[in-house]
């Protein structure tokens, strides 16, 4: 219940944060602050209120930033999954690799950076590129 109240805050909130009018609010709140300096002498009560401001709201943005990115890598590490699920030919193995650990992920990646320099050399020598390892 909590978790799902946080996400639709999220989500609502990043979407606000985002827009251009969010943004030209921001700015016309430092004009104002600027404009305001020599009003209040540029004292450190005048600076504190526009550091301490802007703190609490970059410390509150990391958060439904970070909250935003791990949603937007999940859909999109699913919608990956489900394309290599369903393409006729591809290793399944490489379902879920963003779990595995950093050892096993380099082995994969020795092993289609080999794939990509034949085929790279099979270019230069009249070879197609297409299809896969396997078949030829």
């Amino acid at each position: 219940m909590i978790r799902n109240g946080y996400t639709q805050f999220a989500k609502t909130a990043s979407r606000f944060c985002g827009r251009p009018r969010t943004f030209f609010v921001a700015v016309m709140i430092i004009f104002i602050w600027i404009v305001t300096g020599p009003l209040f002498n540029f004292s450190d009560t005048w600076q504190l209120v526009i550091n301490t401001g802007t703190t609490i709201i970059t410390f509150l943005m990391v958060f439904l930033i970070q909250n935003t990115q791990n949603r937007d890598t999940e859909a999109i590490q699913i919608k990956l999954d489900e394309l290599i699920r369903a393409t006729q030919g591809a290793h399944n193995v490489l379902l879920d690799l963003e779990e595995l650990d950093e050892e096993t992920l380099d082995a994969f990646r020795s092993r289609y950076e080999s794939l990509a320099q034949q085929a790279r050399v099979g270019l230069k020598t009249g070879t197609l590129d297409t299809g896969t390892p396997e078949a030829q």
